[in-house]
């Protein structure tokens, strides 16, 4: 991921330079077997035991493509709004490592499997929320290389070769991104994508998805060839002087179809539709985002959070299916601001919080009818974890927490606190408001605080002004 300090990014945002960064995604594709062999697509098997004669390169060996991974491929890109080519080619592209047995990669240079995509992500901070969009240049399908292992006391270099051969998606974007946040924010927002359409686990801990950056750090006035108003690149990348490419003489060309064209084919044991690949998308997260702002009317940042936290959204609609009365805005904001921070404190996932949906729905509702105060309900949440099986009004009144909204009563709470301080109400009538808050908390003391504060100071209000 991309790394700065606070000082470094206050820094080169002070200064006349301007970045453009690019990315190259190279996500494994989530299959039970390699790209092109039967080999089986494990992470962390023993050295060497996931390795067919092709993935060594033996020769005479041929690739036999994985009609799952195109597939998975497929869905990736109309899941990034990419226009996927209905002929698709690939290409050698020589390189010589040792944990790449044959001294060349199958990729797809030429003709990738999609182009043209777009992705919307979100940025936010504690004063701003923002969203942009990012541009996909294309998709295509290759080849992941081995592993090398180095043994530095006995200085030697060891090759492992399980994950040569597993299938790639490589994503390439446009250079749309000005700094590490946008890009870093852009690529968690790819995580979910690729997560929610199972293609890929995404666990960079696993290098099951990595990410190339292609920076580009300029003065905007600057030129880099004076007197002649044009830059000049210092290289160019993936040309055929650089790795030799060449069509790969071993796979014809890939052919896609859709449910006009797959007609003409005879036999559709091993074609892959694209419309029938495209009913299969589920809702992805920005489409998420979008239903729970109109249904629920939701405050953009707030359906952000429970999109981005797996799981949150699944709890926020349980409980509103099982109390469809209750405030939608409430129970999120209480979800966020609250039942998160209990299950980060106990090391929990929303997947193993003790509370019921059903009894954090009657929660919600007690905050809502003022028959707690906020500052109580987060007691009661504490209780609910604690005790999973009472509910929360039993809690309640076992702990004698209801709020106290009676008028008459919290009318005799203030009469009394304003016998005892007339000085506080003297330095309120000359203009000092900020004695009302100190008189109301004095009320709220004398009720052992239970008083409902909003009834309260009201009663305080109306007591001065007529007093």
């Amino acid at each position: 991921m991309f790394f700065a300090s606070k000082q470094y990014l206050q820094y080169f945002r002070s200064k006349p330079w301007k970045s453009v960064v690019g990315l190259e995604i190279h996500a494994q594709i989530n299959t039970e077997s390699k790209l092109f062999s039967g080999a089986e697509n494990k992470f962390g098997g023993p050295t060497n035991t996931q390795v067919s004669l092709f993935d060594a390169a033996f020769p005479g060996t041929l690739p036999v493509l994985n009609k799952g991974c195109v597939e998975a491929g497929v869905l990736t890109a109309l899941a990034l709004r990419c226009t996927v080519n209905k002929v698709s080619k690939f290409d050698r592209k020589h390189y010589f490592y040792a944990d790449l047995p044959a001294g060349y990669q199958i990729t797809q240079q030429r003709q990738p499997l999609a182009v043209k995509g777009h992705v919307d992500y979100c940025i936010s901070d504690k004063n701003s929320f923002e969203t942009k969009t990012a541009n996909i240049t294309q998709i295509q399908l290759e080849q992941d290389s081995g592993k090398s292992l180095h043994d530095e006391k006995d200085r030697i270099s060891l090759i492992d070769l399980n994950r040569c051969g597993t299938g790639l998606m490589e994503i390439v974007t446009e250079p749309d991104f000005s700094d590490g946040t946008d890009a870093s924010a852009f690529v968690k927002e790819l995580q979910k994508i690729l997560q929610t359409i199972q293609t890929c686990d995404c666990k960079m801990e696993e290098g099951s998805l990595r990410v190339d950056a292609n920076i580009s750090v300029h003065k905007p006035e600057n030129h880099l060839v004076y007197g002649q108003n044009e830059t000049v690149p210092m290289r160019d990348k993936e040309v055929k002087t650089d790795y030799r490419f060449m069509p790969e003489p071993n796979l014809p060309p890939l052919h896609l179809f859709d449910s006009e064209s797959v007609k003409t084919v005879s036999s559709k044991m091993s074609v892959i539709n694209i419309d029938d690949i495209q009913q299969k998308l589920p809702p992805l997260p920005e489409d998420t985002r979008k239903r729970l702002e109109q249904q629920y009317s939701l405050k953009r940042r707030d359906v952000a959070v429970l999109v981005d936290n797996s799981g949150l959204v699944d709890y926020f609609e349980d409980v509103m299916r099982l109390s469809p009365t209750t405030s939608a805005k409430l129970v999120s904001n209480f979800i966020i601001n609250q039942l998160l921070g209990v299950l980060n404190d106990r090391k929990l996932t929303i997947y193993k919080c003790p509370v019921k949906t059903e009894d954090f729905g009657k929660l919600i509702d007690l905050l809502h009818t003022e028959e707690i105060s906020y500052s109580t309900s987060c007691k009661v949440l504490d209780e609910m974890f604690e005790h999973p099986n009472i509910a929360p009004e039993d809690i309640v009144d076992q702990k004698d927490w209801r709020q106290i909204s009676d008028t008459q009563v919290l009318t005799n709470i203030c009469e009394k606190v304003l016998e005892e301080h007339p000085k506080l109400i003297s330095k309120y009538r000359k203009g000092k408001l900020k004695y009302l808050h100190t008189l109301v908390n004095k009320a709220v003391i004398d009720s052992n605080n239970k008083a409902n504060p909003r009834i309260l100071k009201q009663i305080m209000e109306d007591l001065l002004d007529n007093k």
